[in-house]
């Protein structure tokens, strides 16, 4: 397995390394100044209000889910093509996912299903993906959800450093409540693993705070220092010192990270526009910045007589890595359980057949990126 070039990489340097080091020397190695200073560093760059460390995107969508609690739908509407982190963070808030078909052209949540969905059920909350860093259309999904006062979640966990067409980084929340980031090692920066989430409400902001230390406030009486008091039923959710020490070095380099991703996918694009039975996700016209998580290939296999298990071992043997992002969460057999099936989701069943991620990460050589292209054409051509 050494010498495969896997599909995705963290970029880990001696600045990294000695970011924490150097908190783990200090009093304080969680619930020190360094998350806060992280949290404002990361609230800067999106141009967000706030933003709140949590232990892990799965535990930021959680919460981010149970913060409107109380209103009257409990539904939210997602897409089915994400990790199944996404769907279990509505389960586990006690909400309800609602499948919304994608897009063929970029394998985010369908505009047209959306408005379906909306016109024929109940719904609290809409929880867009920008998948594999393309950003959504978040100004048609507010437009759309402004009437009945819809709450949004941006699931972003691939889309730090990504823009919508207005400008505006994604994690602004110009056109949500909430933002929600994955800091897992594959992401565009990492904390090993973790999240963060961005809001521009102050009443949100202080619930988050709370709710991610177990629904605990500290209670800052000079006669009685040691009170506190506990609010609501919380969770341990906070991320360490450490952790955003590593953050904030990270995020230095953040720019660097997103250009040569945008220099390989373009490569890519190059490479594989006029191959035949192999099609792109949408690549912007408008030159929109995006993370470029993922590079997803769409191979017609069965115009060129072969599976995608074909190609994976195929790869594999050439020492190329590669993944499928990712199986429909209503095709997951816990989610066929709960009576979940692919029903109105067409574009997310083919998008599934199709669909293979290749490698994209930081240190990819052109030397390895030439031969993943030319071992790719070769297989589809033979």
């Amino acid at each position: 397995m050494r010498n495969i070039i896997p599909y995705g990489r963290q970029y880990v340097d001696k600045s990294d390394i000695n970011s924490v080091v150097k908190t783990l020397k200090k009093d304080f190695i969680t619930q020190g100044s360094i998350v806060d200073e992280f949290e404002k560093k990361f609230a800067k760059y999106v141009g967000s209000k706030y933003a709140v460390a949590v232990s892990s995107c799965s535990a930021g969508l959680h919460l981010s889910c149970l913060i409107y609690s109380k209103k009257k739908f409990e539904n939210i509407v997602t897409s089915p093509i994400t990790f199944a982190s996404t769907a279990n963070a509505i389960l586990h808030s006690g909400k309800k996912p609602i499948f919304c078909d994608v897009d063929v052209k970029d394998a985010n949540i369908s505009i047209t299903s959306l408005k379906k969905i909306l016109k024929n059920k109940k719904i609290g909350g809409v929880m867009p993906v920008h998948f594999a860093g393309n950003t959504c259309n978040m100004e048609e999904i507010k437009n759309i959800c402004k009437k009945d006062n819809i709450f949004i979640i941006e699931d972003a966990a691939h889309a730090l450093g990504s823009e919508y067409k207005c400008g505006s980084k994604v994690g602004s929340c110009k056109y949500s409540n909430i933002t929600v980031f994955s800091m897992h090692p594959l992401k565009s920066i990492t904390t090993g693993e973790g999240g963060v989430i961005t809001t521009n409400n102050i009443n949100i902001y202080k619930k988050l705070k709370i709710m991610r230390s177990h629904g605990i406030k500290k209670d800052f009486n000079k006669q009685k220092p040691w009170l506190y008091t506990m609010e609501d039923l919380g969770f341990h959710y906070r991320l360490t010192d450490f952790q955003c020490a590593m953050g904030i070095s990270q995020l230095s380099k953040l720019g660097k990270f997103i250009k040569k991703r945008d220099e390989i996918a373009k490569k890519y694009y190059i490479a594989f526009d006029n191959t035949n039975n192999c099609n792109l996700l949408l690549r912007d016209k408008g030159n929109i910045k995006k993370s470029n998580h993922l590079f997803v290939l769409k191979i017609n296999f069965k115009k060129i007589k072969k599976t995608k298990k074909n190609l994976i071992n195929y790869l594999k043997k050439k020492g190329i890595g590669s993944q499928v992002h990712y199986i429909p969460v209503p095709m997951l057999k816990f989610y066929k359980k709960l009576g979940y099936k692919m029903t109105n989701l067409n574009n997310a069943k083919i998008y599934y057949e199709q669909a293979i991620s290749i490698p994209i990460f930081y240190q990819l050589k052109k030397k390895s990126q030439i031969y993943i292209i030319d071992q790719i054409k070769k297989f589809i051509k033979s």
